[in-house]
This record gives structure tokens, sequence and C-alpha cells, in this order.
């Protein structure tokens, strides 16, 4: 078995199949893709089926995968296209979409107190409400940079220029700060 480099730029490591590169894929964003899914539905059913249909559709789309860009680039544009037909389906079907469920999004363990416990998903679901109130691509462009993705990458994902995903994210951190009274860091 080839192993794949971790941030899945090198096509070199990338199986050669179809059900290959869906595997390594899904090893690797899988938890990325479900907060991604949290991102744009926060009903936990909802959210699941979401889930469900990302998935299929990044299975498919590796027999077309022809390595013009990162595997990681090409699997969150299946999965961002794939949320915004969900979300577009649901404004169209007259259903509401909802954010700031925290209940299915995976807190990592420590011991709170549980007014910080209930702080934290607060803020969480007052994140998830700002995200909802999102225009597409500022939605696309922050889940992204809360993945910790780099300017690059969310350009390549989202066919934006870094530039303006620079001038995004940033304007995006002063919303943000803005809504939560804090200076916005850099």
């Amino acid at each position: 078995m080839t192993t794949a480099p971790a941030d899945l730029k090198d096509i070199s490591g990338i199986p050669g199949d179809a059900d290959g590169r869906y595997r390594l894929a899904i090893g690797l964003l899988g938890t990325a893709l479900a907060r991604l899914a949290a991102g744009y539905e926060a009903n936990a059913a909802d959210r699941q089926d979401l889930l469900q249909n990302i998935h299929p559709q990044v299975w498919r789309s590796m027999a077309s995968f022809d390595g013009r860009c990162s595997l990681k680039t090409w699997v969150y544009r299946v999965a961002h296209n794939v949320a915004a037909d969900h979300v577009a389906m649901q404004r169209r079907q007259g259903g509401t979409i909802s954010l700031g469920d925290p209940d299915g999004t995976r807190v990592e363990e420590r011991v709170e107190s549980h007014e910080a416990v209930v702080s934290d998903r607060l803020a969480l679901e007052q994140i998830h409400g700002l995200l909802h109130q999102m225009v597409p691509i500022d939605r696309q462009v922050m889940l992204l940079y809360l993945e910790d993705e780099s300017a690059a990458t969310i350009a390549e994902v989202s066919g934006l220029s870094a530039g303006a995903v620079a001038t995004r994210i940033h304007r995006l951190k002063r919303y943000l700060a803005s809504v939560f009274g804090t200076e916005a860091g850099s």
C-alpha cells in the first residue's frame, strides 16, 4: 500500500484507482467533511443526509480526478458543491436550514465547569448562525479557513484569487470580531 503525503498535493503517492483514492481522501478528510456538513446543516438528521450525499459524490468524482489540483482541493470542491446544492434545494422546497445545533459537533474532551461548556456551546451556536447568514462564497471561504487551510488552498477550491481570499478572510474576521465584541486578530 502506498502512503500518501499528508497534504495530498504530491499525486505520486495517491493510488491510481478511484476506490483507493476515495479511501485515502476519506481517511484523511473524513472528519473535515463532517465539520463541513455541520457548517451547512444544523439539524442532525439532515446533516447526516447531507454527509451521506457528499460521500457517493466524492466517490463518483474520483474516476475523473486527473491530478490538475490536489486531491484535498478536489474533495473540498465536490463537498462544497454538494452542500451548496443541498442548501439551494432546501430553500426551493421552502425548508429552513438552521445552524447552531452543537449536538453533532465533537468538542475535545476536557474537564471544564458546566458554565464553560454552556458558554462554548452558545458561542459555537452563534458562529454557526453567523455562517448560515453569509453568502455561499463567504461561507465556503470561512469554513475552509476554520479548517486551517491556506489562502492558496482556499483560492484553489473556491476559484477566487489568493488575494481575494485573504481580503475576504480579513473582512469576515473583522465582522465576526465586531459581533463578538473583540479585536480581530491577524
